[in-house]
């Protein structure tokens, strides 16, 4: 059982960055794929970055690569999502996630919210 719970976001002007932060419980973190999602007003929820367990391998949506970068500190139970050059289209609720095989857990969620 892991428990998510995300933090660091706000509102931010455009070109501007923010750091999330995910918070894992449970003595196996360092075993799931840990990624974040993102799912703005109206639109379904989509795929942003992942990481393996070992962090070094890492995936990026498009429309994020050259601006995101996911990283995680397994020792401090914690994933990262490092936003860049943030746009107003970067607005939403975003989400961590951890999976292991057929486990599959979210956090509630924190708001970022890019004025132009």
């Amino acid at each position: 059982q892991v428990q998510l719970v995300e933090s660091g976001g706000g509102l931010v002007q455009a070109g501007g960055s923010r750091r999330l932060s995910c918070a894992a419980s449970g003595r196996t973190f360092s075993s799931y794929a840990m990624g974040w999602f993102r799912q703005a007003p109206g639109k379904e929820r989509e795929f942003v970055a992942s990481i393996r367990w070992s962090g070094g391998s890492t995936s990026y949506a498009n429309f994020v690569k050259g601006r995101f970068t996911i990283s995680r500190d397994n020792a401090k139970n914690r994933v990262y999502l490092q936003m860049n050059s943030l746009k107003p289209e970067d607005t939403a609720v975003y989400y961590c996630n951890a999976r292991l095989g057929p486990s599959d857990y979210w956090g509630q969620g924190t708001q970022v919210t890019v004025s132009s």
